[in-house]
């Protein structure tokens, strides 16, 4: 195994990043359901993966977004943060990062809020594109189709086949 480049070193700064992928994104406090006007809201979220691939320094992208980079670490330990921390990895290079099991908890998330994008023109973070994300509902479709059992057959007797072939 290799080890990781540290992010502030000049393999990684160098390095310029053409798409950042999207993420879902944190989901808001469970108990009130809806984020706080202040807090880390989605579109918040995406501006930070934004800033930090330009800048490739959380404390700097944080401050951008008028968050603290405690905030920041914080929220990528929450619980459904499995999207942002992906995100985050890939721009500061984690290599190899293994891909997230998809879980119902965030098929649901991508139905409910789509997928976020930060868009970046020659290497500056420019703005944010959000998109239903039509493939999580496929996939919730597909998981309940498998685990609908197709009805069972019915028995064919030989006394029908008899009568079948006698017209």
């Amino acid at each position: 195994m290799t080890p990781t480049p540290h992010p502030r070193s000049a393999e990684i700064q160098s390095r310029r990043l053409s798409r950042i992928p999207a993420f879902t994104p944190v989901p808001a406090n469970t108990r009130t359901g809806r984020a706080r006007r202040d807090g880390w809201t989605p579109v918040r979220q995406a501006e930070f993966i934004g800033y930090l691939a330009e800048t490739r320094c959380v404390r700097t992208a944080a401050a951008k977004v008028g968050m603290s980079r405690e905030g920041a670490y914080r929220l990528r330990r929450k619980r459904g943060a499995e999207g942002f921390c992906a995100a985050w990895d890939f721009i500061l290079g984690a290599p190899g990062t293994p891909r997230r099991k998809v879980t119902l908890d965030g098929l649901m998330q991508r139905i409910r809020h789509g997928t976020y994008r930060p868009v970046l023109r020659r290497g500056r973070y420019i703005g944010t594109e959000r998109k239903a994300d039509s493939s999580a509902l496929f996939g919730m479709l597909k998981r309940a189709d498998r685990r609908i059992s197709p009805a069972p057959a019915a028995p064919h007797r030989e006394a029908d086949r008899g009568q079948e072939k006698g017209r």
